[in-house]
């Protein structure tokens, strides 16, 4: 469920200066700081000036600062049954399983809580009416795109990587066209021709369905058709993919339940495939 204060960044963002996207990114990675920090912290968080944050929550319509932070804690109190924890430490060596789990779970529970009730519904919907789906993932993303492409090939036909091979960009983006979907899975650090091949799916009206870090938020709804952020606060340099996955998996569980017997069809297509060249024990 998104609070109050991330809805009103979400619908006032393009209007933002640039410094005060600093302070939104900051509170839409972890809406939580408005009640454990001060303006002046959450200015020192951000890099801004102070005089900045408060014409910053002016911009989304509160009185002040103070108004916020009174509205999040008495939203907290009327809805949550528990309090979200302070913004996770920096990175040190040894962590121990427990405190991984416990950020694994509020990166979860963070971005399930966010996202409206109906964004997995649309996604399902367009990736139904696309006559091809492509999945783009770079660095670490790579293989998740892999992972994507393998779960929703199982589930429709004509789905593929994009820019599988080295210096193939021009002969797969040939190949795209109106109402496609591209699957677009997104942390940093992100490549410099990310911006030009999302130019070129806007002029070809592919679908773009990003699944980004809140920081990438407000740049990604410049080309996309849908965009679901993602928490993904870990403790140390490794990314963590925990939310990316499941909102993956729950992404192709709606396309099943929007597409009717296709779905049904041809995964029963591939299981007798698979026992005819008995390919698994």
């Amino acid at each position: 469920m998104a609070t109050r204060l991330t809805l009103r960044i979400q619908e006032r963002i393009s209007r933002l200066t640039k410094a005060e996207h600093k302070i939104a990114a900051l509170l839409l990675e972890n809406h939580a700081l408005i009640e454990t920090h001060s303006a002046t912290e959450m200015a020192a968080l951000s890099g801004v000036s102070k005089a900045t944050a408060a014409r910053f929550f002016q911009s989304l319509g509160y009185a002040d600062f103070d108004e916020a932070k009174t509205q999040a804690r008495e939203e907290r109190n009327r809805t949550q049954p528990y309090a979200y924890s302070a913004a996770p430490e920096r990175a040190v060596l040894g962590r121990s399983i427990g405190n991984h789990l416990d950020l694994e779970l509020l990166n979860l529970t963070r971005t399930f809580e966010e996202m409206q009730s109906d964004t997995l519904t649309e996604a399902a919907r367009l990736i139904v009416a696309a006559p091809r789906v492509w999945v783009l993932g770079y660095g670490a993303e790579e293989g998740l795109a892999r992972y994507a492409r393998l779960t929703f090939a199982r589930l429709r036909a004509d789905v593929q990587v994009l820019g599988t091979h080295q210096g193939s960009w021009a002969e797969d983006l040939a190949m795209t066209g109106p109402r496609d979907v591209l699957l677009l899975l997104t942390l940093e650090p992100r490549p410099k021709q990310l911006a030009t091949l999302m130019a070129y799916a806007r002029t070809t009206r592919m679908n773009v369905i990003t699944l980004t870090d809140h920081q990438y938020f407000a740049r990604a709804q410049r080309f996309s058709k849908l965009v679901i952020g993602c928490h993904v606060a870990s403790f140390g340099s490794v990314p963590s993919h925990t939310t990316l996955l499941s909102v993956l998996r729950l992404m192709a569980i709606a396309f099943i339940g929007q597409s009717g017997e296709v779905a049904g069809q041809r995964l029963s297509v591939i299981d007798e495939i698979n026992e005819e060249i008995d390919l698994f024990d």
